[in-house]
């Protein structure tokens, strides 16, 4: 399979073209050239930027594909090439174009759980995250309909896993449990949200590849939703350390002027996905688990030496972290107050 990956240099992107060069397909990873990255051997890299038209017309005009998979939208909210002129530049030279989207897609207000596909949609436009993946599905599904155009849209919820990126999940949260710091839970620890390994997703979207009863459908990817109360106490069992838990009272939390806790840990993120889609038409269900992924996750984390470490990480595209001296600072106050 002769495969376009846009985007490729960090996370699912990364771990994407891992997973088709161990199949023995044909990969090609297109992006701006900025982030450095290995790719392995074997594997070609275009260099083009997707917010400028011209560019991309330069990079893909006469190519076909097998598969293209768009792993790289999230550039596209800060403005550019409009998501009608990929489209139009593709269609015709794709067997398949697989679209990565978002959990945010879905309108965020409704309390009926799981989200299925057929659930509201963002209107935020694409000013916003959520809203950019909702305007970029509505085009993708409005060519096929016109057209044709052989695109399948997953919708992941939170992805977490070897090489994430964003840096205020999994990895600041195995560093507080390691070195016993506080861990500050607002709202009570009852947010709820659906987390799926990379390896899974990935799976997932290779599935869509080939198969018509995919072509045209979005498809909700992920493994189980749990509360913050259940993350924390999973991930604990795990590193093998009795968590140090700070409830941070509701009049507090519009107090913060940073972040002290996990973005998906706010009341944005309260939303769990229902997979039965995809386990229907793409024959796929994860094989993990929360806690097996995580213990996955873990062991990978041990493997780059982070144990122990203080300075915190920071990816420029998603600009999440973590300042354990400003959680701290919040935990003190919170107790010296009870």
């Amino acid at each position: 399979m002769k495969s376009l990956i846009l985007g490729g240099s960090v996370f699912v992107g990364k771990q994407m073209v891992q997973a088709l060069v161990e199949a023995g397909h044909e990969v090609s990873v297109l992006n701006r050239g900025k982030t450095p990255a290995q790719l392995p051997e074997g594997v070609e890299l275009i260099v083009a930027d997707r917010t400028d038209k011209e560019s991309m017309k330069a990079a893909l005009t006469n190519t076909s594909w097998d598969a293209v998979f768009d792993i790289s939208g999230f550039i596209m909210v800060a403005g550019g090439a409009d998501a009608g002129s990929l489209i139009e530049l593709l269609d015709g030279q794709v067997g398949d174009y697989v679209y990565t989207s978002s959990i945010m897609a879905y309108d965020q207000g409704s309390g009926v759980f799981p989200w299925r596909e057929d659930a509201p949609s963002s209107t935020e436009g694409p000013v916003t995250y959520g809203g950019f993946k909702a305007v970029m599905e509505n085009e993708l599904l409005s060519q096929h309909k016109k057209t044709g155009f052989p695109v399948s849209i997953v919708r992941p919820a939170a992805i977490y896993g070897p090489n994430n990126n964003i840096y205020d999940m999994e990895t600041p949260m195995f560093l507080r449990l390691e070195q016993g710091r506080p861990i500050l839970i607002p709202h009570e620890g009852l947010v709820a949200c659906s987390y799926g390994h990379v390896d899974d997703l990935c799976d997932a979207m290779i599935a869509c590849v080939g198969n018509e009863k995919a072509r045209g459908e979005i498809f909700n990817i992920t493994a189980e939703g749990v509360t913050v109360n259940e993350y924390v106490k999973v991930l604990a069992e795990i590193v093998g350390e009795t968590p140090n838990i700070v409830n941070v009272p509701a009049p507090v939390v519009s107090t913060l002027t940073q972040p002290a806790y996990g973005h998906l840990f706010g009341t944005a993120h309260h939303g769990v996905l229902g997979i039965d889609k995809a386990e229907k038409l793409l024959g796929v269900k994860p094989s993990y688990d929360f806690k097996s992924g995580h213990e996955h996750t873990y062991a990978w984390f041990k493997e780059q030496g982070w144990s122990g470490r203080t300075e915190p990480l920071a990816d420029p595209m998603w600009m999440s972290s973590w300042n354990f001296d400003y959680e701290s600072e919040i935990a003190a106050q919170i107790q010296a107050a009870s």
